[in-house]
């Protein structure tokens, strides 16, 4: 072979390799699948659901393609004696028909017999998982009460008193409290919504029972448990609904003259309350569930200070309760049984700054300033009323209330 003929025959061996080459490069195909025509699978496609984790590093682009499956899956790095896991993996319970042959039963509302038919069934399989949240040591655990739909409130908490962050070497984490849809024809477009959510954010914690006004108490029990197994090293829990203005600021203000072992728990106290026995309202207790005149002492929930091993002894004094239908007063049971009495403070305003719900004095900012939490705003409300009192406001006093 001539001389030309061989590098012509070279020239195009190397430019035939060099094609290759770039091919194996750009499709992450190994070279044996290039020669034998075998498609390699698009790298950001899905994984099979049964090796799919829940914390895999998506992207954006293409999370809504991604199937995830619902168990979630620990993240590394928890220490070892953060190693226990939620237990409940299965969902087996039946109703109590015991209920269904006395006549009181027979006269209460559907949902409220749905409460009582399924009261025994105490736990449920966790859906989204964040046992990071409590590594190391955590001042300040801001825990709130929300529900599926209501997204808008949980970006509001998230852009004003939920922020996580460190002050002055004291860690403030959030978490956000969840069950599943109420209607089974949304279910499913709004866990796909949710889990997206908690992609972004990481701040969600969802168990696999039904959010509704009776099944409230289930999410007390629920997290206390979950508190018990990861979180040996929250110093505070300020748990709250999804409502609220809540200041951080004066919260740790509050807290900084507090010693370990105090037993605190602080919040809106109410003392002596009544069961209501009107049918027609929602917090309606039939006597022959509670038959006592009065609840023992107990803190609203629009929100509340309790201390961290506190906390601990309620999971374990909740355990030998029945489930009660209003979440508030179950807590004031479990604290009676502890005899640990609840601390009212004029800091927290669960019926707003007055009670008077046109009042002028419900949309004054400086008396914001100087509260700790007050009820009821909706996001457009919380995000002015933060704004406001974070702005330069000139006030003729300040209240000491602290």
């Amino acid at each position: 072979m001539s001389q030309w003929k061989k590098t012509i025959y070279k020239t195009v061996c190397l430019s035939f390799l060099l094609v290759i080459t770039v091919t194996v490069l750009q499709r992450g195909m190994a070279p044996s699948q290039f020669m034998q025509g075998q498609e390699q699978k698009d790298p950001l496609s899905p994984e099979p659901p049964k090796t799919q984790k829940r914390d895999t590093a998506f992207l954006t682009s293409t999370f809504w393609k991604t199937k995830k499956e619902k168990a979630p899956v620990e993240k590394e790095g928890v220490t070892e004696k953060h190693a226990k896991s939620w237990d409940v993996t299965t969902t087996n319970c039946s109703a109590n028909q015991n209920f269904s042959k006395v006549d009181w039963f027979k006269g209460l509302e559907p949902n409220f017999q749905q409460f009582l038919l399924y009261r025994h069934c105490r736990y449920f399989p966790m859906l989204i998982n964040h046992p990071e949240k409590c590594s190391g040591d955590v001042y300040l655990l801001i825990v709130v009460k929300s529900i599926i739909t209501q997204h808008d409130r949980r970006e509001a908490i998230r852009r004003t008193w939920g922020q996580e962050k460190e002050v002055e070497g004291k860690r403030i984490r959030t978490l956000f409290l969840l069950g599943t849809a109420s209607k089974e024809e949304e279910r499913v477009n709004y866990q796909k919504l949710l889990d997206y959510e908690n992609h972004i954010y990481g701040d969600i914690l969802q168990w696999d029972f039904l959010d509704s006004f009776f099944n409230l108490t289930l999410k007390e029990v629920h997290f206390l448990k979950w508190l018990n197994i990861y979180c040996d090293n929250v110093r505070y829990i300020f748990k709250g609904d999804d409502d609220v203005f809540v200041s951080p600021s004066n919260i740790l203000e509050f807290l900084e003259d507090k010693k370990e072992g105090e037993d605190l728990f602080v919040g809106d106290v109410l003392y002596k309350a009544k069961p209501i026995r009107k049918k027609e309202n929602k917090y309606y207790i039939p006597s022959a569930l509670y038959n006592k005149s009065n609840y023992p002492p107990y803190a609203g929930g629009g929100g509340f200070i309790m201390d961290g091993p506190l906390a601990k002894r309620l999971h374990k004094t909740s355990e030998t309760l029945e489930l009660y239908p209003i979440d508030d007063v179950f807590l004031g049971m479990c604290l009676e049984v502890l005899k640990v009495s609840p601390i009212g403070h004029e800091g927290f305003k669960t019926f707003g700054i007055v009670k008077n719900k046109n009042s002028k004095m419900n949309k004054e900012p400086c008396f914001f300033r100087s509260m700790l939490v007050v009820h009821k705003l909706l996001p457009p409300e919380l995000l002015q009323m933060w704004n406001l009192v974070h702005s330069n406001l000139t006030c003729s006093r300040k209240l000491n209330i602290l």
